[in-house]
């Protein structure tokens, strides 16, 4: 039982592009880009996060055009 040699991943790659298409895996290629910047863009915004010492002026909370919304003040549970 060895490993697997070139002529078979070939094999492989040959099925799966006769089974998939081309479209399909160009189109799978280029949403798996996107989700990996998404995650990159994610990550790098952590870093925006203001550095302690500096202070910025509260937002205030912004208006909800839905009047059947209802807005609630959450407070921590005190643990006894």
């Amino acid at each position: 039982m060895g490993g697997l040699s070139i002529w078979h991943w070939v094999i492989v790659l040959v099925v799966v592009v006769i089974i998939f298409g081309t479209g399909k895996l160009r189109n799978a290629g280029s949403d798996l880009g996107k989700a990996v910047k998404g995650f990159k863009d994610g990550v790098k915004g952590d870093e925006d996060k203001p550095v302690a010492g500096t202070t910025q002026p509260p937002v205030p909370p912004q208006q909800v055009a839905d009047k059947g919304t209802i807005d609630v003040e959450t407070r921590e549970k005190s643990r006894f």
